[in-house]
């Protein structure tokens, strides 16, 4: 049997460093590399080539989930990619779903049931492993995408203004996990990838003004800052 190469997307060094001894516990597999990152994730992907990618949803670079399986798929075109997280979330699940991913399984799950779901991944036409909680599979299906929140616009505005997530956080008084949740829905509603994206569609569509004073300003296009949703 031909080993199955793994890479560990985490931004937890602990838990990255547990995964990989357990599954390191038995000779089918083998961590081929680990990530801290997004970019990270996928630098290393395209280095390693592996054939499974177990990625985490909540760490740095991460604010836009499809955006980043895509971009996996991209630099390591014969791999699959499980999603492992403590998002219960459905919406997310219907997201990624259709982008090819292999599983979506909660942190929760026992070490026998993520090597059950590795070496599933790795199999020519297995199923998809999916493992949400019984509330989460019982919740209603989300509303279609509207128009953004009035805490959505206030938050695309600041970005549009160059603040960072942080920033975002003290001016409103939430915290930047919330500001990475509303980033997240932005993304979604106005079907984007990026916080320029964000700020320039959220103009045109009329839903924010433009910054009076926005930094190398062409029309209505915005630079990219360095700081990812």
């Amino acid at each position: 049997m031909d080993t199955i190469r793994i890479l560990i997307a985490d931004d937890h060094t602990l838990l990255r460093n547990a995964l990989a001894e357990i599954l390191q516990t038995t000779e089918e597999f083998e961590v081929v590399a680990t990530a801290g990152s997004a970019p990270e994730a996928i630098r290393l992907a395209a280095e390693h080539q592996p054939d499974i990618t177990l990625l985490d949803i909540g760490m740095p670079g991460n604010a836009h989930p499809p955006t980043t399986v895509r971009k996996l798929q991209q630099a390591a075109p014969s791999g699959g990619i499980l999603v492992l997280t403590m998002h219960d979330d459905p919406q997310l699940v219907q997201a990624l779903l259709p982008l090819g991913i292999r599983g979506f399984l909660h942190k929760t799950v026992s070490h026998q049931a993520l090597f059950a779901a590795v070496r599933e991944a790795t199999t020519p036409g297995s199923r998809i492993t999916l493992s949400l909680s019984a509330e989460s599979l019982a919740a209603p299906p989300p509303p279609a995408p509207g128009p953004l929140s009035p805490r959505e616009a206030q938050v695309v505005e600041l970005a549009a203004h160059g603040l960072s997530n942080y920033q975002i956080a003290r001016r409103l008084d939430i915290t930047e996990g919330t500001v990475k949740r509303h980033m997240r829905n932005i993304f979604d509603k106005l079907g984007v990838g990026s916080r320029v994206e964000a700020a320039n569609k959220s103009v045109e569509l009329g839903l924010i003004e433009p910054p009076v004073a926005a930094p190398k300003r062409m029309g209505r296009r915005y630079r990219e800052y360095p700081e990812s949703a």
